[in-house]
């Protein structure tokens, strides 16, 4: 199937259709702890306004390891599948608070699961989801990809490669991909690019396996960046040099 043409955006953007894959630790408070921390929801949706006027194209898909990550409630003793089930329903809750607030700020939102849940959001119909593009509207997908042993970061490039969007934008707490870890040898060298082939080679933690082969096999690069730096997003889709690109 070929990907219908995007809406015009504005002169000098980029990329005109992208995946944002946001964990759910970006959105849980500093100080108050709050696993939806308001001030950082807001922060978040806004930096998704500024592109979305920009006529770029946008589908978000987002994690829940602020509410329940389901490898950590297998340390627990809670079962793997039981606890992946759990971690994709806090994924909903999570894409249900991006929505509310998305849509307070004049942004039409359309929430899709990759679970049936009809009350709350659409299913996930990768040709509905594409006419939602069509008509100018964010598309958060939830769930995961509905199946356990699977991440969200597996579900983004899962999407981005039926979606057929020109990158996939990965939101962190770091600026970047490095050599090391940063925290841990002030020497480490950071990337600006990288092809997929040497992060491999190096072992470099981009995205779990199954994710990052997806990326590859379909030729959809990836952006890692620090969400916490304003108008990250913005400058990303103009062509400004931002965090580490990983492509072919």
């Amino acid at each position: 199937m070929h990907a219908p043409k995007p809406a015009t955006p504005i002169p000098g953007v980029k990329y005109k259709r992208i995946i944002l894959k946001l964990s759910g630790e970006v959105l849980r408070g500093g100080k108050s702890g709050d696993p939806i921390d308001a001030p950082t929801l807001e922060r978040t949706c806004a930096q998704v306004k500024e592109i979305h006027e920009l006529g770029v194209e946008i589908c978000v898909v987002i994690g829940g390891g602020n509410i329940f990550r389901g490898l950590n409630g297998e340390k627990r003793g809670v079962d793997r599948t039981t606890g992946d089930y759990m971690g994709m329903l806090a994924t909903v809750i999570n894409g249900l608070a991006l929505m509310d607030c998305l849509e307070k700020m004049g942004v039409t939102t359309r929430v899709q699961s990759a679970i049936p849940m009809n009350q709350i959001a659409e299913p996930f119909i990768l040709r509905r989801a594409m006419r939602h593009l069509e008509k100018n509207r964010v598309v958060i997908f939830v769930a995961g990809t509905g199946n356990p042993y699977f991440s969200t970061d597996t579900t983004a490039a899962l999407r981005a490669s039926e979606m057929h969007a020109d990158i996939l934008m990965k939101a962190t707490k770091v600026d970047g991909i490095y050599d090391k870890d940063p925290k841990k040898y002030p020497d480490a060298v950071k990337y600006e690019e990288i092809t997929f082939i040497d992060a491999l080679k190096q072992r470099l933690n981009v995205m779990d396996s199954t994710a990052f082969s997806l990326c590859l096999d379909n030729n959809v690069p990836i952006l890692v960046f620090d969400l916490n730096d304003e108008h990250a997003i913005r400058r990303a889709v103009l062509g400004d040099k931002v965090g580490t690109l990983v492509r072919n």
